[in-house]
């Protein structure tokens, strides 16, 4: 038997989830008064944090002089104690952290800053650590993770893509099985028995999408409101559903980057779908989009372009009833027959090749949105995909209808205790509490941040924007200063790529294939006179070391050629330069035809601004900017708070009905 089994129990057969209560109007209400002051305390929660760092200090001289047999030998005598004491004691998690940062010293030559202490027992406490970029978050998230699964609690690291999910479970692994523990890792295209066994593990490292969609298959497996007593009856009779269920509960999580986890990728429902009787032919297909094209906006049909909706009018549904009178048996029904129309119509006005899709191999594969990546085992429920496949002339794959659906919200929610961090949560502070009832605690960096923020540029046209770019870009390259130019979308970063080649500068562009090549190409960002072109996303997570004699050029020089629609992604690429208290600049060069300028300076603003042919600086332009992502993020938070209300109601009606969720 092994030393961790010695001291852990068996655990039962158990499903662990926490029951959400319904939150009635006048909760809610209250919930959302609370949050401003939440989240004004985001300052003050990490100074009263920090007491835990004087008490984990005090355990530094006994341990350093303790042989490496001693010291794990401590380590089992505090999961023991972890074990024995309800929650979590200051006394023992100080001692827990105290182990956890002398290993991690020994075994990966790196000893835990006071700064991430504090992040860390933030996390055990259930907060919301903000942490700086480049504070060393995978280390922080060992002390937390380490003490939880000493105590017993099955832990799941939740990061934001397969290549960060891996990594940092090999960083930190050592640490784990030092301390007795076990460690996992679930990524894409593995098999039932692979993630059954990552999650048997006392710390797993995973993926958002893999770990809720994993669990609404356990869900499907479940039924409706199953019990764990039914569960332990079934495991004596010996014909037990846990053969086939995956994860054993929601139990502890800490979430990474979890602004885009648990906000971003909040916008959009998890779904689990199935093979529909009634397939859509290619005819079908085919008179819908003859029919569509040939309606007119807002005479027969409005679009609402941000929700990716489409209300037809009353001509229009009178257009659509006269077309299906001449039509097959498909276009009989009333509902069918509009339905089939609102599908052709979003087929052809909101879902554009290049942007939501690419056509690879002749299938229609989804991009994702947040991350700019494909997924090609994803596809459109209730008939889109089928459309959308005739319009690019595919094949039609046979239609999908929806099995299981939950949101990230509804899931993050359910588990016992949850925790993350990110390098950017204020901001959305009020959104966490009243969501998630995540308190955000602001970390003060390692060391003092010395990030010089010039003024932002916003010109009047895009080749202006460009060749000003071009300019600045030659300028920096010609001294040796390493550029990072951060772009929000694919088709941006191919733009810059262009335009750098016509000038003759040597440049690599990432546009999000994540992946281990991709990290080592963003690690190396900060090498004299490299220039890289990445979208948002691309290498996120990954560390930017500067090259010899960089520092005394000032460092990193990021420059920004479109404002993303949340502030907090642009905060993240700034974060990309200065790390660790090292030098580093940042500026953005807009236009005025870029989209979300262009989304602000509607009516009469825009036409004057670019007909003056002015060059703004720090007023006009950043109010502007501003007032557009203020817009675009409180249009978001609304469809975030509409579809957790339709989830919630959808979930309250499978309930009476017997269905599972």
């Amino acid at each position: 038997m092994s030393e961790a089994a010695a001291i852990r129990p068996p655990l039962p057969v158990l499903y662990a989830e926490r029951a959400v209560p319904r939150e009635k109007p006048l909760d809610a209400y209250a919930s959302r008064i609370a949050a401003y002051a939440v989240a004004a305390g985001a300052g003050m929660r990490a100074r009263r944090l920090a007491r835990i760092v004087p008490k984990v200090d005090a355990f530094d001289a006994a341990l350093r002089a303790l042989d490496d047999a001693a010291l794990r030998a401590r380590a089992r005598q505090v999961a023991i104690r972890l074990r024995s004491r309800r929650g979590f004691p200051e006394d023992v998690v100080a001692e827990s952290f105290a182990v956890i940062r002398e290993l991690s010293a020994r075994l990966n030559d790196r000893r835990h800053y006071p700064v991430q202490v504090i992040g860390a027992y933030a996390m055990i406490r259930g907060y919301l650590a903000e942490m700086a970029t480049g504070e060393g978050k995978t280390l922080t998230a060992a002390l937390a993770a380490g003490t939880a699964a000493m105590a017993g609690l099955p832990v799941h690291v939740v990061t934001v893509n397969d290549y960060l999910a891996g990594r940092d479970a090999e960083l930190t692994r050592a640490i784990y099985e030092a301390l007795g523990l076990s460690v996992g890792v679930v990524v894409g295209g593995q098999k039932l028995e692979e993630r059954q066994a990552a999650y048997a593990c006392d710390v797993t490292y995973c993926t958002n999408k893999e770990l809720a969609f994993d669990y609404l298959r356990d869900r499907i497996v479940l039924g409706q409101r199953d019990g764990n007593l039914r569960l332990k009856m079934e495991a004596i009779d010996g014909a037990s559903r846990t053969a086939k269920l995956r994860l054993r509960g929601l139990s502890f999580a800490i979430v990474d980057e979890a602004d885009s986890v648990l906000v971003d990728e909040a916008r959009t429902p998890l779904i689990i779908s199935g093979e529909a009787k009634g397939e859509i032919s290619a005819e079908t297909a085919r008179q819908a989009l003859d029919l569509a094209a040939g309606l007119e906006a807002d005479a027969d049909y409005t679009l609402i372009t941000d929700q990716k909706r489409v209300v037809l009018t009353d001509r229009g549904s009178d257009r659509v009833a006269d077309f299906a009178e001449d039509s097959g048996r498909e276009w009989r029904g009333v509902i069918v027959r509009e339905e089939l129309a609102r599908q052709a119509l979003s087929a052809l006005h909101l879902f554009q090749r290049g942007q939501e899709y690419l056509v690879r191999d002749g299938k229609v594969q989804i991009i994702d949105q947040h991350t700019g990546r494909l997924m090609p085992d994803r596809a459109w429920t209730d008939g889109l995909h089928q459309m959308i496949e005739v319009k690019e002339s595919c094949k039609p794959s046979p239609r999908r209808t929806t099995i299981a659906r939950m949101t990230y919200q509804r899931f993050f929610r359910r588990y016992g205790h949850l925790s993350g961090m990110t390098g950017t949560a204020r901001q959305v502070a009020r959104e966490f509490w009243t969501v998630y009832r995540l308190p955000v605690v602001a970390i003060p960096t390692h060391r003092p941040l010395r990030r010089t923020a010039l003024p932002d540029l916003v010109l009047p046209t895009e080749d202006a924007k460009w060749r000003l770019a071009v300019q600045r870009i030659t300028a920096l390259h010609e001294k040796g200063v390493p550029v990072l130019v951060g772009t929000g979308s694919v088709n941006c970063s191919m733009t810059a790529s262009r335009h750098l080649a016509e000038a003759g500068l040597p440049h690599l562009v990432l546009n999000a294939a994540q992946d281990g090549a991709e990290a080592a190409i963003v690690a190396e960002a900060g090498q004299r006179g490299r220039i890289t072109i990445a979208t948002s996303m691309a290498g996120r997570g990954t560390d930017i070391q500067l090259g010899e004699g960089v520092e005394e050029l000032g460092g990193l020089h990021v420059i920004m050629l479109e404002r993303h629609e949340a502030r907090r992604i642009d905060d993240q690429l700034a974060g990309r330069s200065a790390r660790q208290g090292q030098p580093g600049c940042f500026q953005a060069i807009l236009s005025l035809d870029d989209p979300l300028v262009a989304f602000a300076a509607s009516g009469l603003l825009r036409p004057m601004c670019r007909n003056a042919g002015l060059i703004f600086g720090d007023g006009p332009s950043r109010w502007l900017l501003r007032h557009a992502q203020r817009r675009a993020e409180r249009l978001h938070a609304r469809m975030r708070r509409n579809l957790l209300q339709s989830d919630e109601k959808q979930s309250r009606t499978l309930a009476f009905s017997g269905r599972p969720e």
